[in-house]
């Protein structure tokens, strides 16, 4: 019980950590509160129960919206390290990158302008902003995808290459590592990318028709999926000292 609380104090004091801890929370409520508010007929107080959750859950996306307003720096000083991807020995790779980076970055004023409307602070409509900044997350995450499937198809390339010659086993186990992280990365897209494509505007694909509990449920599923790769990604720094 200690280690675990141990554990959460740590990954709370980080930014990065205490934000996953705060989007599982929120998706995590959304999901079982979408689930308890369908109960309005049969059961009134879980009703009410899942209303308050889907509160909680929206004053929680709400706070991770003002706390964004702060990462634009961050991000910028990220593109700047990474640049035109000169380390990266695939071009594919380093093109997907170079725009999945430009995507973030116009996303954090997009998203702030909405919000500043919302809260009354400028004259301007933010629908248009909000729907901007959603465009440019679900493309942010499609570029990602791709990116992984290329990464995904150059180190199963190397493993080949590497069994073939004879490679040692702990080069193997990295590289079977590496594509576990890379099929991870999708699959926590590809569910982020459902629910970007829910809140386009209506006509879209499947635009407005999740319920709360399957918006939740992709959001939830998203979130653990980082609290792994997180995990991983400690081990893998263990290991290498």
């Amino acid at each position: 019980m200690q280690p675990s609380v141990e554990s959460l104090v740590r990954l709370l004091e980080s930014y990065r950590g205490r934000d996953k801890v705060i989007r599982t929370a929120c998706y995590g409520s959304q999901l079982v509160g979408g689930v308890l508010s369908q109960k309005a007929e049969m059961d009134v107080s879980s009703h009410r129960l899942g209303k308050r959750l889907l509160l909680f859950s929206a004053q929680l996306s709400h706070c991770r919206t003002v706390l964004r307003l702060f990462d634009d720096l961050s991000m910028l000083a990220y593109s700047q390290s990474y640049g035109f991807g000169g380390r990266e020995e695939d071009a594919g790779v380093r093109l997907l990158s170079v725009l999945t980076n430009v995507a973030d970055q116009i996303y954090y004023p997009c998203e702030h302008i909405a919000w500043a409307a919302d809260a009354k602070l400028i004259k301007t409509k933010s629908d248009n902003w909000w729907l901007f900044s959603t465009v440019l997350w679900g493309t942010s995450l499609l570029l990602g995808i791709l990116r992984s499937l290329r990464v995904l198809l150059l180190l199963k390339k190397r493993l080949k290459k590497c069994e073939r010659d004879g490679g040692g086993n702990s080069s193997r186990s990295q590289l079977r590592r590496q594509m576990r992280g890379e099929v991870l990365s999708i699959l926590s897209s590809t569910v982020d990318l459902s629910n970007a494509i829910h809140w386009m505007p209506p006509g879209f694909l499947w635009a407005g028709r999740f319920p709360n509990w399957l918006v939740g449920l992709m959001g939830t599923i998203s979130s653990l999926i980082g609290f792994i790769q997180m995990n991983a990604g400690d081990s893998d720094k263990t290991d290498s000292t």
